[in-house]
């Protein structure tokens, strides 16, 4: 892996679109027939705080913060390509959310993962998050593994 490059951008980018049809085609995956009803939660549009990490020029990971209340954001869209992982991107990434949400005078990070996503459960507990009662739209989904974690600047 080549010197790691961070960039803040958001949904628009090119780059940030193709990793996230990577990441919609692996949660479809691991989801199976609940793909839809998670789906519907993922629209870009919405999505104006997104990082990306190149390796050589190539996108290699992507996530993005959204908005959830006046005091929390929610982090989306976490990915990093397969043969990219164990790396320490992921971690990267996500400090950089983090960061950029706390500049933006959020308090908390919120974030919603399954019981199909073992290795993001892991990556979460290890950077602080804890988990909460499922939240909003997720409140009855068995699958869904919600998280909160206080940010500091």
């Amino acid at each position: 892996m080549g010197e790691l490059k961070l960039i803040r951008t958001d949904s628009d980018n090119a780059d940030f679109r193709q990793l996230v049809v990577l990441l919609d085609k692996e949660l479809s995956i691991r989801d199976g027939d609940e793909h839809s009803f998670y789906a519907q939660f993922n629209k870009l549009d919405l999505i104006k705080h997104a990082v990306l990490v190149y390796s050589n020029s190539v996108a290699v990971g992507c996530g993005a913060i959204k908005q959830y209340d006046e005091t929390a954001i929610e982090i989306k869209r976490m990915y990093v390509r397969e043969e990219f992982r164990g790396q320490g991107v992921a971690v990267r990434i996500l400090k950089e959310l983090e960061t950029w949400a706390a500049e933006l005078g959020f308090e908390f990070a919120l974030l919603e993962t399954g019981y199909n996503q073992p290795e993001a459960v892991r990556l979460y507990q290890k950077t602080g998050y804890l988990a909460i009662e499922n939240y909003g739209q997720y409140e009855n989904v068995e699958n869904s593994i919600c998280m909160k974690k206080q940010l500091v600047l």
